[in-house]
């Protein structure tokens, strides 16, 4: 679907979807517990689609009626019977935290398992695991967008670079205290995404996990052994990450107030409202968003409209592997539109400029986040703006055109 937006403002009061990462870590904890748990406010964009799906086949059942998933657990322990059966096929459609995330529970659980992706997903870097698996012995193969792992994931120490994603620490972070015995997550300088980790353990702690760490910098993770998911209810928190579109509309002048957010939330991405603060000060800024890498598009529209004062968002590099390189697509989209964006290996300068010229297509690189960006941006174009396979917003935020509407966008759809 293109999406064609003839430039207006946008005013009223949204609630943005439930978080797509608090969700994911709630539903596998559950899925890993013996009983029936029920998860509310679940939104089911396809992401969390490739979780349930994935989930389902490991083991774990669901039903889902509306927000609502009820989670019968498949009771994963140490000597789990399921071990014995065959490799799950588990299909992560576009979804890079169910693919990282799954990949050492499928080991702990099942011995192994068979992923397939769409879209670049399986592209994106899985280096930090293949060098444990070769480590400890585990063997993985990687043939025509097809991954297989297969192996007894052992108790012991566990070494990962902390300036990964933090999706390979939050799937060794499930799947260790499954195994028999006593282990150690031990990153090395420097942590990034930190408050990630953070939402993995509170999740799991929810659960009835217990997760021992030091108080070094970094932190290390001290999982013990032989211990069981509980069975638990929980409900899913706004998500930061979709509310900073909302800022940004309403740094871009758009009357637009963010409801239902918890500024106590765990989630990393709630710094977007100190960083709109920081924006809207006089003088240049630098922005580092080493923490915070899916704020980059929002806070690059942002950026682009500081008319007469210069940005730079740094220490980017891992946004070169999301669902598009998005330093690339980033500078692509806004240059298209009228803004002043050069494209650094691994962060973006950007010159604010009063109103952007707009009147051009603009490919949204099969990228929700690029999407709503370029969505938001359009509203100081001076000319109206088409946005191609703007469908892609279903990954994490299904409804996002339809609220776009409701606060006073006027968009035509064509297939």
């Amino acid at each position: 679907m293109n999406v064609t937006i003839t430039p207006a403002r946008l005013r009223g009061t949204v609630t943005p979807p439930p978080s797509k990462s608090q969700a994911h870590r709630l539903l596998i904890a559950a899925a890993l517990a013996d009983g029936e748990s029920v998860i509310s406010n679940v939104a089911l964009s396809q992401d969390i689609e490739a979780t349930l799906r994935c989930l389902g086949e490991l083991g774990a059942d669901f039903t889902v009626d509306g927000s609502t998933v009820t989670v019968r657990g498949m009771g994963a322990n140490a000597m789990s019977p399921l071990r014995r059966m065959a490799y799950p096929h588990l299909d992560c459609g576009e979804s890079g935290s169910t693919l990282r995330f799954l990949i050492p529970i499928a080991l702990a659980v099942r011995g192994g398992g068979i992923f397939t992706g769409h879209g670049r997903l399986m592209e994106r870097p899985l280096k930090p695991y293949f060098d444990l698996f070769d480590e400890k012995g585990i063997f993985y193969e990687q043939k025509d967008g097809v991954l297989t792992v297969s192996g007894l994931l052992t108790p012991g120490e566990y070494r990962l670079p902390g300036d990964v994603s933090s999706q390979f620490f939050t799937g060794l972070l499930f799947a260790l205290p499954l195994l028999g015995g006593p282990s150690a997550l031990i990153p090395t300088p420097p942590l990034e995404s930190e408050g990630y980790i953070q939402m993995t353990l509170q999740a799991m702690a929810q659960f009835g996990v217990i997760m021992p760490a030091t108080l070094s910098l970094p932190p290390q993770y001290h999982p013990q052994g032989n211990q069981t998911y509980k069975a638990a209810n929980a409900a899913v928190e706004a998500d930061w990450s979709q509310a900073g579109f909302w800022y940004a509309a309403g740094f871009l002048g758009n009357p637009v107030t963010v409801a239902g957010m918890d500024p106590c939330s765990l989630q990393g991405d709630r710094v977007i409202a100190d960083q709109a603060l920081a924006l809207s000060g006089s003088g240049n800024t630098a922005l580092d968003v080493s923490n915070c890498p899916d704020l980059v598009p929002p806070l690059a529209a942002m950026a682009a409209l500081r008319a007469g004062r210069a940005t730079r968002l740094t220490n980017a590099a891992r946004l070169r592997a999301k669902e598009s390189d998005r330093l690339a697509s980033v500078t692509a989209v806004l240059t298209a539109l009228g803004a002043d964006v050069t494209e650094g290996p691994d962060f973006l300068d950007i010159h604010g400029k009063e109103t952007l010229t707009g009147g051009v297509t603009v490919d949204s690189f099969n990228d929700h986040r690029i999407a709503m960006m370029a969505a938001i941006a359009a509203t100081r174009c001076e000319q109206p703006v088409t946005i191609t396979g703007a469908d892609c917003v279903a990954k994490s935020y299904p409804d996002f055109w339809e609220e776009y509407e409701r606060l006073g966008g006027k968009i035509i759809r064509a297939v």
